[in-house]
Formats: structure tokens, sequence, C-alpha cells
């Protein structure tokens, strides 16, 4: 057990004072112990490939936002893997995909639960870590999924699929539909969103190839991963940019609401759209001629191969570095890349020819 006098101290002050109060006066961690910490304390240890996988822990799974149907989905694939594996789960997370301080605290709030693992997609690259750098002091393993931190505050990230292989498919893809030809424009998510600025600038540098000389990227929007706005910014697009070609939406929620929109405008058909999205959000607007093709990868797989990561992790099988390999039940064996890197694989590509072969 992890209950050390520091943990019974914090929890007697606790009873007393506010939760804040408590977590300042007993986390044994200022900015300065934070600033000066051994990065290489994430991945502490060494690894032991044929070890046990250990039972009876608890894995906390902290997304972007609950109640989003991405991470409904991922978060379940997350679950079904947990309790596969003999532990327990639970989630916890904020309902808007903004709510960065929101995210803090329910970090601090699985730390103070003394779960063994946590499973994170942040909202931001560096809002995080001194809350999670708590939570390793702690012997709580943490592993980002979907969205990263910066690598010395968690021990792995498992990725969707390579950030380069993402942004320079997206671009290809849109490319194709239009002839190679014309003015277009990106709907992100929130503009802190650390996954989607990856992919964003590796979509502005596959740009640059001779290929795209008459392709213009004339506006990044931000739809917040909120329907609405997502909604009414490919409204505003279309209205600041007649000429518009085409739209990639690097995003669930962006890319089914712009799809909402140009289904229902005299833009269907004409403005292409593409990026990340559902087979169940997109079916309709690929069967209607809204959408000619995009992709995304199986996010209930993501949320396994982080469960699985993580209970790797607490059992010592990995502790995260460059190399380390390990087997993910039926899903295989993987290897640790560059920085505690773990990539789920290479995107899948939805059409009319294939959509209705799946149903997440």
């Amino acid at each position: 057990m992890r209950k050390s006098s520091l943990r019974r101290s914090c929890a007697a002050l606790a009873a007393v004072t506010s939760l804040a109060l408590a977590l300042t006066a007993c986390g044994g961690t200022t900015k300065e112990d934070v600033a000066n910490e051994d990065a290489s304390a994430a991945t502490a240890g060494k690894a032991d490939p044929n070890a046990e996988l250990k039972k009876g822990l608890t894995v906390g799974f902290l997304p972007k936002q609950v109640n989003n149907p991405y991470f409904t989905s991922a978060d379940k694939g997350g679950e079904a893997a947990v309790k596969e594996l003999g532990s327990s789960y639970k989630e916890v997370g904020p309902s808007s995909a903004t709510d960065t301080a929101g995210q803090v605290s329910y970090v601090n709030t699985l730390t103070q639960q003394q779960v063994d693992a946590m499973a994170v997609s942040a909202q931001d690259p560096g809002a995080l870590c001194t809350a999670l750098k708590q939570a390793m002091k702690n012997d709580i393993k943490v592993v980002t999924y979907d969205s990263d931190t910066k690598a010395d505050c968690r021990n792995a990230f498992v990725s969707q699929a390579s950030a380069e292989d993402l942004g320079r498919t997206e671009v290809q893809l849109l490319a194709e539909q239009i002839g190679y030809k014309g003015e277009i424009a990106i709907l992100s998510a929130a503009q802190t969103a650390t996954n989607q600025n990856t992919w964003i600038e590796f979509m502005k540098d596959e740009l640059k190839d001779p290929k795209y000389k008459d392709m213009k990227l004339v506006k990044v929007a931000f739809g917040n991963d909120d329907a609405q706005q997502s909604f009414q910014q490919t409204q505003g697009l279309l209205q600041e940019y007649p000429n518009l070609k085409g739209i990639i939406s690097p995003t669930t929620v962006g890319i089914k609401a712009a799809a909402q929109y140009l289904s229902g405008s005299k833009y269907k058909g004409k403005v292409k759209l593409t990026g990340l999205g559902t087979p169940n959000d997109m079916r309709k607007y690929v069967k209607n001629g809204t959408v000619d093709a995009f992709e995304l990868w199986d996010p209930a797989k993501l949320g396994e191969l982080a469960a699985r990561t993580a209970v790797a992790l607490v059992s010592g099988q990995i502790t995260g570095k460059e190399g380390e390999t390990f087997t993910a039940g039926d899903m295989g064996e993987y290897t640790i890349g560059k920085d505690g890197v773990i990539s789920l694989g290479k995107p899948t590509v939805f059409d009319a020819k294939n959509i209705d072969q799946y149903n997440f």
C-alpha cells in the first residue's frame, strides 16, 4: 500500500481545512521542486518484460470531455480492457473540452484517491504538468492518450497514429478531391489542443510540396469541439471565403458539424470536406454525397491500448523508455518509441465502399 505518513497527514489536514489548502500544504511540491525534478524520474527503474500483470488495480480515465461520443467510445474500450485484466476502472472529467482548470482538479482527485494509474487526454500541453508530476511522485503511473502533455510529465503517450501520418494524409485526401487546386481552410478544436496543433503543423509542411502549389490555406478556425460553434465556424468560413474549395476538420465533433452545415446548403458537393470522423457520425453524409472520404482510427482500440499500457507500467513490464516492448493482449506486440510514444497504427480511410463495414 502507498499510504505513507505524508498522506495520513494530508488526510488529517483535509478534515479541518479546504481541499485546495490541503493540497497546497501537504502536496510537498512547489513550482521550484517541479522545475528541479529529474526528467528521467518518469521512466525510473528497469523493465521486466516477463513480469506478471498485476490484478486488483484501480485505473482512472480522464478524457478531455465526458459525454463526447469520441471519448465515450475510447473510454469504453479502456474500461473493457481494465476489467478483462482483473482491475477496477473509473472515469472522471470535465463537461467542456476547454476546461483545463477542471482537468487539473480531476488529476488531483485521482491522486488523492490513490489510483494505481491514470490515462489522461490532455487539453493543454503544459497546464497539467505540475499535477501529473505530483501523481508520479505518489507512485501513480501516468499514460496520456489521444492528446499528449510534455514528455517528462507522464510515463508514456499512446498516440492514435503517427502525428505526421495524420497531418499529411488529411491534406492528401483533400487534394485528391479538389484536383490539387483552390483555397482551403482548417476547422480545428480548441486553439491549445496539443494533438490538433501538431497535426496542423504537418499539414502546413505537407502543403509546401510543389505539387500543392495551386492550393492555398486561407484560415485555421476553431470550433472548440462544440457542435454549435463548429457549425457556425463552417458557416463563417464560407461567408468569408466564397471561393473556398475544401475544409479539413481533424476533430470528430468539427467534421460532423461541418458536414451538417454543408449538407443543407448550396455548397453541398461543391465544397469538399475531409478530416477525422467516426463512421457512425459520418455515414449519412457519405451516402448523401456531402463527404467523399475521411479517416480515423478505432477510438475503442486507442482506449484499450491506453489501459493495457497503464497496467503494463504498474506491473513493471515497461517503464516508458524507448525500445521497450510489451504484448497488449490480442492487439499484439508494441514497441515504445522516442519520448515514450506508442503508436496505435496507421489511420483508416472511410468512403462509400467500406463505411458500412464499421460500427463505431
